[in-house]
Formats: structure tokens, sequence, C-alpha cells
């Protein structure tokens, strides 16, 4: 049996219940040693044998999970943040539906909202924003047409950019000429929920020059919207005196 964990965002402690305890049992974790805290591991019972993936090829990894499942192991393959976002699992899930090996995914704290819970953020702020945007820039994985950073953009809602803190000089052009505000606010945010994390609130203009102030070249967020500056945004009906609910009547006012 092979699982497929979400090591959460980065703080050992935000690791799921669940996560935790897949960890404990597994008798073979491979790990993303280039991003994932590398204190989860440990959770591992003595004798389990640990890999680190970011020195392996795909073909590498998949073949210590059929060697593993051939032995009656069971393997924790440990993601960041959360494996269904940027974790390349489908091709190693595609691989073990061939081979016939069971496996299931337990989810994890994305690197969004533990951005979110550094800043004390709420993306969707009524009369300000109510979706939120998971992108990235076009690297060494394409990206639809349909889903450049301009169609987004155009779209004015709050954003979280990932794996582009390399081209923010070129992530601010794209997202000026989609239609936001060149003074929107915008957050950049270095290894959230780490000890090692670094905050800092600018605006799409000046993203570029705030990363290269502060050192910042990797492993990094960012967010894009009128809501980090949580001003003028109107307070949510559902809490409202004269609404109504199936627990609570309206007040008379």
């Amino acid at each position: 049996m092979v699982y497929f964990v979400g090591a959460g965002t980065g703080a050992v402690d935000l690791i799921t219940v669940r996560g935790m305890r897949l960890l404990e049992c597994a008798d073979v974790i491979i790990y993303a040693g280039s991003l994932v805290n590398p204190e989860l591991l440990n959770f591992a019972k003595k004798g389990c044998k640990v890999y680190n993936s970011a020195k392996l090829t795909l073909e590498e990894v998949l073949e210590i999970m059929r060697s593993a499942d051939k032995d009656g192991k069971t393997t924790v393959r440990l993601h960041t943040g959360d494996p269904s976002i940027y974790g390349a699992v489908r091709e190693q899930m595609d691989e073990l539906d061939r081979w016939g090996i069971a496996y299931e995914s337990c989810p994890g704290v994305s690197a969004c909202f533990g951005a979110a819970s550094s800043l004390n953020l709420e993306y969707t702020l009524p009369g300000i924003s109510q979706s939120l945007i998971i992108t990235r820039m076009e690297g060494r994985t394409k990206v639809p047409q349909s889903e450049s950073i301009e169609s987004f953009a155009a779209h004015q809602t709050s954003m979280a950019i990932y794996l582009s803190t390399g081209m923010l000089q070129e992530l601010s052009k794209r997202l000026i000429a989609g239609g936001y505000r060149s003074d929107t606010p915008a957050a950049l945010i270095y290894k959230a929920t780490w000890k090692e994390e670094e905050t800092y609130l600018c605006t799409i203009e000046t993203l570029y020059g705030t990363a290269a102030e502060h050192g910042i070249t990797k492993t990094a967020l960012v967010l894009v919207g009128d809501v980090i500056a949580h001003c003028h945004y109107d307070r949510s009906r559902l809490y409202a005196p004269d609404f109504s609910t199936e627990f609570r009547q309206a007040k008379e006012q």
C-alpha cells in the first residue's frame, strides 16, 4: 500500500493527525527533501527506510514503491503542502494503477493557507473578493494560454502565485497588463510557517525590489489582491442581526 501524504506548509505540527499516524506506521518513506521539513522524519519508526526524492528520478521513486509493495510493506510518499497542488502525483498514481498497487491520499495544508495564517489574512472579504485563484508563472512546466497571468489578473480578485519567485519582474508586468493597479497590495512570504519564515508587505509594482532587498530568490509565495490591506470590506451577512438562519431569527431593528 502506498499513501500520498501532504506534509503541510512547513511547521511540523501542521501535518494532519492522519498524516502523522501514517508516518509512524510506514515501513518506507520517500520525502521531497528540497521542500519538506526533515523534522517530520522524527515520526518514522525504528527500522523505517527513508529516501530523499530530490536525488531520484520518477522511475527510481516508482521502483522503490514497487519493491516495497512486493515485500508487503507500507510506503508513505511525503509531498510538500497538499499533494493535489503542484504535487506531480497523478503520474505516480497512473503507474501504480498499471501495476495493480493500491494507494490512498492524505491531504495537507497548502502554502497559500499557511501564508494566510502568517498574515492573519482572509482571502474572501465581502465587497472585495469572493474568489481565490491559485496559479503559477510558466517555467519548465508549461501553462495553458487560457490560464495566463493576464487572464486571471483581469478578475482583480485574490491570487496566490506559486513557483514564481525567480520571475518577479515579469510577473509584475503581466499582473498590471492584465488589469491590476500597480499599487495593488501584495505580499511575499518566504517559507511560510517554517522557523525561517519571512513575510513582507508591498505592492505589485515593488515585488521585485522587495525580494531583491531581502535576498529572496526561491521558496516563496506571492499573494496579490486588495484583501491584503483588509480595508473597506463589508461585514458578512451570515451574522447580521437582520439576517435569519435555521438556527437564529432576525432581530428587529
